[in-house]
């Protein structure tokens, strides 16, 4: 079929949506600014201190912690060329990202369930989240497509079978798909997060937001959105993270499908 012209033959056909928005991610994470290019990449058994450390006070087998560490190293690598995390010291990386993401399965009911992570960047918190709860499928959806495929190799390289990585926007997924739970971690505002998901808010049984301490003035800036679109305000958990790494909260929400 020849292109219209003008139109190259590698150029995304105007009328099909989703070539479109695949290449302007395309485009936008090739000219990213690369934050830390020279992140340090601390040895084995440090980063391996540094989960031990976070978890200390918490019930998680070691080898648990070993593929967390594992996971921790790949993360760093991948931030010298991709932007996944901010936290580079092992066990600020440990505490604000995997203590943070697990704890996330002490607080909510997963057994069983099948649970969409948008925007899971460098994998935070599906890794986490799959990794204390095997019997949970996780579906983890990114939009850069380095970050997604990144995201690949390491479910592939860490054997997490309950894993399944999709190039993607949360949103669409949403359209052709069901799920128990939706789980955004720091992707947007409560107010956008819920916009986002308008179209789709029949496609889901309950919302994730994990927020940090501002979490009740983020709440209540999009309180009326939530409620206009259909989302019913359930519960919040709060929690702090060691190490006086700062408090966290999940939002919890019920979405129209559960309803």
């Amino acid at each position: 079929m020849t292109p219209p012209p003008n139109q190259s033959a590698d150029a995304p056909d105007p009328e099909n949506p989703e070539e479109v928005w695949k290449a302007k991610e395309t485009a936008a994470e090739a000219e990213e600014e690369i934050k830390h290019p020279d992140t340090p990449i601390p040895s084995e058994d440090e980063m391996r201190a540094a989960m031990g450390w976070a978890f200390e006070a918490e019930s998680v087998e070691e080898a648990m912690l070993d593929t967390l560490t594992k996971h921790a190293l790949l993360v760093l690598e991948g931030n010298r060329t991709m932007n996944l995390v901010t936290d580079l010291e092992p066990k600020e990386l440990a505490a604000r990202q995997y203590l943070d993401s697990w704890r996330t399965t002490q607080l909510l009911p997963l057994f069983g369930r099948k649970v969409l992570d948008i925007g899971t960047g460098g994998g935070f918190p599906t890794v986490p989240m799959a990794l204390a709860e095997t019997d949970t499928k996780f579906i983890a959806v990114e939009c850069r497509p380095r970050k997604a495929e990144f995201m690949k190799d390491c479910v592939a390289e860490l054997g997490l079978k309950n894993v399944e990585v999709q190039w993607n926007r949360g949103e669409d997924y949403l359209v052709h798909n069901k799920v128990d739970i939706v789980v955004i971690r720091g992707l947007s505002s409560v107010r956008e997060n819920v916009r986002m998901l308008r179209k789709v808010r029949q496609s889901m049984k309950d919302l994730i937001m994990v927020k940090g301490k501002s979490w009740s003035r983020e709440m209540r800036a999009g309180e009326r959105e939530a409620e206009r679109l259909g989302f019913r305000f359930d519960t919040v958990w709060e929690h702090e993270l060691v190490g006086e790494m700062g408090k966290r909260a999940l939002l919890v929400y019920s979405a129209p499908g559960g309803l």
